[in-house]
């Protein structure tokens, strides 16, 4: 009888063990199709949702639940003074035709006024206007040049004046042609093959390869004027640093890789793109090997890792700068968006702090505030929000798994804090890192049209040509002008001027002329 009770009692605590077990293993099923429910949802937000990351006006901001109030004392909210001034009316409507335009006029005369001219007293007029457009008009220009000698000694040799200076030596193409293929690609994305077909129409043969080859001729003359731009940035103690990925065909084995576009850009001034097939830490020192200052980044290890190894150089006595990180509110703010179908309370909440921190930039640009004045508004306002966001994650973080979206989005956020509180005592620097990531839109709509690079070396053209091509348009210039007008004079300038042909010299120069 005990043999038989002593045998039920260890089949009852094997039974208990599996029981646990089994618990244990639903428990970790069901957290893990929590997390791929997660995954799934943002999938398919991001394919078939909304891209904003607004919040519905109209929904009630939540608090967070559980918060002890000696715990998290309230703290005051940022006081935003918010003008109170009349909206300036919206301005005239532009005319649909710019009067700058070259204008054609006709007259039409009545055909009793055409017959007897005297007899008639014109009274007024009625204008109607039309647009029109003249197909793009190639042509053949031809350099002339006679041969001459002297009548009186016939055996001196003739004398002919030297050809102008050539863009491409021995070529066809003028400058004007090859800068239009540039803007036409780069600026308007238009692959060269639709070039190609483009100039057949006008009975031209050209090879998509032969305008491959003036794409590498243009961007081998404007690469010094490119590194000047450079050499500008890191003068500066504020960049902006993010990459975006670009295939490309590599030369062994066929096939293609994936490269990267690495975007440097100073927030009100100029932008570089720099290519490397790679993304590693290495990608950053041809750009920043003499850079100091502040990097705002997003949460890419690479850029803390060569921030960490600057520090390391320093303190073995290398002659270099002190690099700072600063993060970027705007993917903090992602990932919470993230989380609002998992935890919509708690999410809803931090999103609304970061909102306050929103208005508060929101108002200093409205104002045209200075660096020292945006310092000082964020330090008296934007302190205290930042503040109580701080503690509130820090007191929610243990209730959250780290796979979470809610615990991803927490974690992300306070390993990030102490980059992500620089821009509030500095007020060169952004919230946020959209500025930079608004710069990648040229290439990321390129890449769409064109789908790849078509060697590695093809991405370090590209690189030049986007650069120059994108920081005229933040200058406002003409991009056709500046490139014909800087092709021309840089077969003639020296070095040591090259500096004065980048868009930001040139625009200025160009003001100053006109003025």
């Amino acid at each position: 009888m005990q043999g038989a009770l002593a045998k039920l009692e260890k089949q009852n605590a094997q039974l208990r063990i599996e029981n646990e077990s089994l618990r244990a293993q639903i428990a970790s099923l069901q957290h893990d199709l929590a997390d791929m429910k997660g995954k799934l949802q943002h999938v398919l937000q991001q394919m078939f949702g909304k891209k904003t990351e607004q919040l519905d006006p109209r929904q009630l901001e939540l608090l967070l639940s559980g918060l002890k109030a000696q715990e998290t004392p309230p703290l005051p909210t940022p006081v935003l003074r918010i003008s109170t001034a009349a909206r300036p009316r919206r301005g005239a409507r532009k005319p649909r035709i710019p009067e700058n335009l070259p204008t054609e006029d006709i007259v039409i005369d009545p055909a009793e006024v055409t017959a007897d001219p005297p007899a008639f007293k014109c009274i007024g007029e009625e204008i109607t206007q039309e647009l029109d457009v003249v197909p793009p008009k190639y042509y053949r220009r031809r350099f002339i040049r006679r041969k001459y000698v002297l009548r009186a000694e016939r055996s001196q040799p003739p004398v002919i004046a030297p050809l102008p200076p050539r863009l491409i030596t021995g070529g066809y193409a003028s400058i004007g042609l090859v800068v239009d293929i540039a803007i036409q690609k780069f600026m308007d994305h238009l692959p060269l093959y639709r070039q190609e077909q483009i100039m057949k129409r006008y009975g031209i043969e050209i090879s998509r390869k032969t305008m491959c080859d003036w794409m590498g001729q243009i961007a081998w003359w404007l690469k010094p004027i490119y590194q000047c731009v450079g050499a500008e940035l890191r003068r500066c103690g504020y960049l902006q640093v993010d990459e975006t990925p670009v295939r490309y065909c590599r030369a062994e084995g066929g096939g293609s890789a994936q490269g990267y576009l690495w975007v440097y850009h100073r927030p009100g001034g100029s932008v570089l793109y720099e290519w490397h097939t790679g993304r590693g830490a290495d990608c950053l020192d041809n750009m920043l090997e003499t850079f100091g200052g502040k990097m705002q980044t997003d949460g890419y290890v690479v850029y803390r890792s060569y921030a960490t190894r600057r520090r390391e150089q320093i303190a073995q006595g290398e002659g270099k700068k002190l690099i700072e990180l600063a993060a970027c509110w705007a993917h903090a703010r992602r990932r919470f968006h993230e989380a609002l179908e998992e935890s919509p309370g708690q999410a809803s909440w931090v999103l609304r702090q970061i909102q306050h921190l929103y208005r508060i930039e929101e108002e200093l640009r409205r104002q045209s505030a200075g660096p020292a004045l945006r310092a000082a508004v964020r330090g008296a306002q934007s302190a205290m929000v930042l503040c109580r966001i701080e503690k509130a994650l820090r007191l929610k973080l243990p209730a959250h798994r780290p796979t979470s979206q809610m615990g991803k989005a927490i974690g992300y956020t306070l390993s990030l804090w102490e980059q992500l509180l620089v821009y509030v005592a500095d007020g060169r620097v952004e919230i946020d890192n959209n500025l930079v990531e608004n710069a990648i839109r040229p290439t990321a709509i390129g890449k769409k049209n064109f789908l790849f690079f078509g060697d590695p070396e093809a991405g370090e053209r590209s690189a030049i040509i986007y650069t120059l091509l994108e920081n005229c348009k933040r200058e406002g210039i003409d991009a056709r002008e500046y490139l014909k007008d800087v092709l021309s004079r840089r077969l003639t300038t020296s070095i040591d001027q090259l500096e004065r042909l980048t868009p930001a010299n040139w625009a200025a120069a160009k003001k100053a002329k006109v003025a």
